[in-house]
């Protein structure tokens, strides 16, 4: 071989050295994401998931992506987005703060670890075997967003005891919600001396209706079950609200924020940072079912003061002082 071509060949080998080592190079973990909000009413929580997953030592855009997902309370849209995340073989499927998310997932795959944060008994609902063994593939967070919606009537009930008739709105396209808070709230109301009509509403237009309803039936109040699209069309709750002097009681603080009466429910910043961490923990190799399904333990009472004025609501100074936070 002539010396010329010799240092041709080995020239040629040594520019390939890169490609063979970049494509020997583990490819970057991928966690989807699936959040049932709309980005504006998400963007603190999705911080706190990333935050969980940078103390866990993941850091997007180098040794991990987070692809997001937003469906903004569009449900249907969820069999196809979790086929799509399994057929890709993500390292992690993240749902958190939504039941029906968590069980579409499960529903496409027992292999892919899920990391949950849902509202009603993860044994209950199938997602794992038991609290302290989950024994599948998923594991993650119990809200109590059921169970706690009695105490939300009934905090309710202290802020407006005027109000003995309540109307009770419920996503039906969201069916694990619905059902659950459905569950408990008629023998609550009725120990409390309350008296309650379901509605029902999936688009906006039905909100609308649901409204228009609860004043022609002279509703006193409106307690409004946990559900994503709820939250996304929140500043049309309140702008519903004020038009017809109705008291409204939500799950999610933003909803107070924009200006509902008051709300009780999960600290949800505390709980998307935990399913950060557990996501966290199974990048590193943890298994789902040697982690234990962990269980909410901070809540929030909120109260917008000046919604109360403006509907002239005094409100007992024992109920402000037993408030995490009043928005005056």
């Amino acid at each position: 071989m002539k010396r010329r071509e010799f240092i041709t060949l080995l020239g040629g080998a040594a520019a390939a050295w890169p490609l063979v080592a970049r494509a020997q190079q583990p490819a970057m973990p991928i966690v989807g994401l699936v959040n049932a909000r709309s980005f504006e009413a998400s963007d603190r929580h999705v911080a706190a998931f990333r935050k969980a997953l940078n103390e866990a030592g993941y850091v997007e855009g180098q040794n991990v992506r987070v692809e997001h997902h937003l469906f903004s309370g569009e449900y249907d849209r969820l069999p196809t987005l979790m086929a799509d995340l399994v057929q890709r073989r993500v390292a992690v499927i993240a749902t958190p703060g939504a039941t029906i998310s968590a069980l579409a997932a499960k529903a496409a795959t027992a292999t892919i670890p899920i990391v949950f944060g849902v509202g009603d008994d993860p044994v209950g609902l199938g997602l794992v075997a038991s609290l302290a063994r989950p024994g599948g593939n998923a594991t993650g967070i119990n809200m109590f967003l059921m169970e706690i919606g009695t105490k939300r009537l009934g905090l309710l009930h202290e802020l407006v005891p005027k109000a003995i008739r309540v109307a009770v709105l419920v996503n039906p396209a969201n069916a694990p919600s619905a059902e659950a808070s459905l569950r408990e709230l008629p023998e609550a109301a009725r120990v409390m001396g309350l008296q309650i009509q379901v509605l029902k509403a999936t688009t906006s237009g039905e909100i609308e209706a649901a409204f228009a309803t609860l004043v022609r039936e002279r509703a006193d109040a409106l307690f409004v079950a946990p559900d994503s699209f709820f939250i996304s069309r929140r500043v049309q709750f309140v702008t519903l609200a004020a038009r017809y002097g109705i008291p409204t009681a939500h799950n999610a603080r933003e909803e107070v924020e924009a200006g509902g009466l008051m709300s009780y429910g999960t600290d949800n910043l505390d709980m998307w940072r935990q399913v950060g961490a557990y996501t966290g923990q199974i990048l590193k190799g943890a298994k789902p079912a040697d982690l234990p399904v962990l269980q909410s333990t901070k809540f929030e009472f909120v109260i917008n003061l000046q919604t109360a004025r403006a509907l002239g609501i005094d409100v007992p100074p024992m109920l402000l002082g037993r408030a995490d936070e009043v928005i005056e």
